[in-house]
Order: structure tokens, then C-alpha cells, then sequence
């Protein structure tokens, strides 16, 4: 999948969730880093067309502590257990919902989905982080979705920091065919062929990510995905006839830092 929209809804409730400043006197002081602009990524899983949506992170540190490493196209969603070099968390993704306009032929909608979910990850080394999602589908596909990821992570504290990695993204059934399936009737509909297809691995990809700082409270962020559908996926009729497997995003945003003093 190589669409992963940051619900623009969720911006109040990340806010939300970020304490007063207002700290214990054995507690340090922290500060926030919002990061806000615009992304482009194909409307809907295998498209050849783009959508503009929101890029969105929200960080929160100790003051003396750097910002710990997110990677741009990570699904929301941020760590409940940490312990030493491992994490586990919820995580959430959006998919806006696809029509038969949207394709150009005359195949059934897939509305649009909310995935929740969860991660886990773990970082050997401060360079290098491995990372599994899972989520599944409420309403639109109905299918579970997952993507592994690793990352190396190369940085100046929060002066600057670039990261790049490989992406393998997978989907059961139901989220394989919802997208890229075509069934007897549906062919019969768009006089597209008839394709079934199974879960498993639908797209391999790389994502690269660069955050600079230019003031103590103002940067900015810029992110690169390409992916590449594979397997039966690439071979789906709405593929090869309406859509196309190669599957490029990007973002770029502002950042502002506030909050532990300043």
C-alpha cells in the first residue's frame, strides 16, 4: 500500500494528548515538535493519478533529550510500552475511499477506510531501526494490512537528521482483492478481464526522509517514497490497463519547536 494519509481530524487529537507544560518539580521540562505541509501520493492503491493530503507528526521530549526518530510515511500513532531497545504501540492509517469515476471503469466502490492497529520495533543501534505494522480495516476494504520496515538513521542531534530504508507492504484477501481484484461479475460490468487474487505481499518500496533545523524553533522536513507493486497485484487488469505499479509519494512540511523554557 502506498498510501498512508494522515487524518486531518486527528491534528486536534494529537494536541490533545500533549500534557500542560505545567511539570512536576522533579520532572524536566519538555518541548514539542509539530511538523505541518502538504503530500502527494496516488488516490488510491494503484492509481496513476495523486491526491493532496496532509503531512502531519507532532513529537514531545525532555529538554537535553533529542527528538526520537519517526520516519514520514510510519502510520499515527506513537509508543504506549517502551523497554530498552524495543517499543510497542497503536497505529493508525487512512485510506480515502475509491469509485467507480476514480478508476474509470465500472467497478465496485471501495469506501473509506479507517485501519487501526498496532507496531512493534526495535533499534539495534541508535543508526539503525526495524519496524512491523499491522492494522486492520474498519469499514472500506475490511481487509488487515501490514508493512515491515528498516531504517538507517544518520543525525545531528536535532540539528539535522536523514533517513533511508527499504518498505515491503503486505494485505490478506480481502484488503488484495478490494483494491486489485475482479470478479466474474465485475468483468462482466467493465469489460475488464476477470482476476482473482489472494493475500500476501503486494508492493516492495524505499522511503527516504530528511529533517533540518534552521532556528531553535523553525525547520523544515522533506520525505520521498517509491514503491513498486509486485506479484499479483502488478498483474490486476486495473493495474496494467487503468492504473499503474509504480507508486511514488511526497511530502514536504514546516517544523516548529515550542515549549521546555524558551
Amino acid at each position: 500500500m502506498a498510501i498512508r494519509h494522515i487524518l486531518l481530524v486527528a491534528l486536534p487529537l494529537l494536541f490533545a494528548t500533549v500534557p500542560a507544560q505545567a511539570q512536576d518539580e522533579d520532572e524536566a521540562p519538555k518541548r514539542t515538535r509539530l511538523i505541518l505541509g502538504p503530500q502527494l501520493s496516488p488516490s488510491w492503491p494503484g492509481a496513476d493519478k495523486y491526491s493532496i493530503g496532509p503531512y502531519v507528526d507532532l513529537s514531545r521530549e525532555r529538554v537535553g533529550t533529542e527528538f526520537t526518530f519517526e520516519a514520514a510515511d510510519e502510520s499515527f500513532g506513537a509508543p504506549l510500552i517502551t523497554s530498552g531497545k524495543f517499543a510497542f504501540g497503536p497505529a493508525f492509517g487512512f485510506v480515502g475511499k475509491r469509485t467507480a469515476a476514480d478508476v474509470g471503469a465500472n467497478l465496485p466502490k471501495v469506501g473509506l477506510t479507517i485501519e487501526a492497529g498496532g507496531f512493534a520495533q526495535v533499534s539495534p543501534t541508535p543508526s539503525f531501526r526495524l519496524r512491523a505494522e499491522a492494522r486492520r480495516g474498519l469499514g472500506g476494504h475490511d481487509g488487515f494490512v501490514g508493512e515491515v520496515s528498516a531504517d538507517y538513521i544518520a543525525r545531528d542531534g536535532d540539528d539535522w537528521l536523514f533517513s533511508i530504508g527499504p518498505r515491503v507492504t503486505l494485505g490478506d484477501g480481502k484488503y488484495q482483492r478490494a483494491y486489485f481484484g475482479v470478479s466474474p461479475a465485475a468483468a462482466a460490468a467493465s469489460g475488464l478481464p476477470a482476476h482473482d487474487i489472494d493475500g500476501g505481499v503486494h508492493a516492495v518500496g524505499l522511503t527516504a526522509g530528511y529533517l533540518r533545523q534552521l532556528t531553535p524553533s523553525w525547520g523544515f522536513a522533506v520525505y520521498g517514497r517509491y514503491d513498486r507493486l509486485v506479484g499479483d497485484a502488478a498483474r490486476s487488469p486495473i493495474v496494467r490497463q487503468l492504473g499503474s505499479r509504480n507508486q511514488p509519494s511526497v511530502g514536504v512540511a514546516l517544523s516548529y519547536t515550542f515549549g521546555g523554557g524558551r
